[in-house]
C-alpha cells in the first residue's frame, strides 16, 4: 500500500512533506492540520499517513460507527464518541488518550472548511487535558506540500500558543484559497 500511495502523492498529484523527522517517535498527540478548504484535505492526509505508516486517528459521532459503517471508520482510524449534552466533550476525547497505547488524533482547528477568522479552541484543551504534544502540518495546494511541525507542548498561555502555532500556518493557501 505504501509503495501505491507515494506513487500518487508523489508521481500523480505531485505533492511532497517535510519535516517527518521529530514527530515520527510521538505515540500520542493532537494534530491540527489546516487550511482545511476541500474534501481533498481528507485523502491527501490518507496519503500521506499511509507514506510515513503512522496510525492517525480521527473522532467522529458515534452514530457513523454503526454495524453497517464502523468497520470501515474504525479502519481508518476513526474512534467514535458520544455526543450527549450530559458530558463534557474534552474530557471524554481526552480519555481516548488514556485508554489506548497510540493515539494521534487529527482535527482541524477551523472546524469547517469554510473560512474562518479565528479557530476553535477544542483542540487545544484537549492537548492540555491529555497531557499530549501539538503537531501542525500544512495542506499547501499552491506548493503542494505538508510541512510537519515538531511536537509543541500548549502553555498556560493560550494567546501566545494560538499566535505560534497561526503562525506556522501563515501564508499557506488550502485548496480554495479564499477560503484559507
Amino acid at each position: 500500500m505504501q509503495i501505491i500511495s507515494k506513487f500518487i502523492y508523489h508521481r500523480l498529484l505531485g505533492w511532497n512533506f517535510t519535516g517527518f523527522n521529530e514527530f515520527s517517535s510521538v505515540k500520542k498527540a493532537v494534530i491540527i492540520a489546516a487550511p482545511h478548504t476541500s474534501w481533498h484535505d481528507f485523502y491527501i492526509g490518507v496519503l500521506l499517513r499511509s507514506i510515513i505508516q503512522m496510525q492517525i486517528n480521527f473522532i467522529g459521532k458515534e452514530s457513523l460507527f454503526s454495524p453497517l459503517t464502523g468497520w470501515f471508520f474504525r479502519a481508518l482510524g476513526g474512534a467514535p464518541i458520544k455526543r450527549n449534552g450530559n458530558e463534557n466533550q474534552v474530557d471524554s476525547i481526552a480519555r481516548l488518550f488514556d485508554n489506548r497505547e497510540i493515539f494521534r488524533m487529527a482535527i482541524a482547528p477551523e472546524g469547517t472548511r469554510k473560512k474562518v477568522d479565528t479557530w476553535r479552541t477544542g483542540f487545544y484543551y484537549i492537548a492540555k487535558k491529555a497531557n499530549v504534544p501539538i503537531v501542525m502540518i500544512t495542506f499547501d495546494f499552491k506548493n503542494k506540500v505538508n510541512c510537519i511541525s515538531n511536537p509543541f507542548i500548549p502553555t498556560d498561555d493560550i494567546d501566545a500558543d494560538f499566535k505560534f502555532m497561526r503562525s506556522f500556518f501563515e501564508g499557506i493557501k488550502g485548496k480554495i484559497p479564499e477560503y484559507s
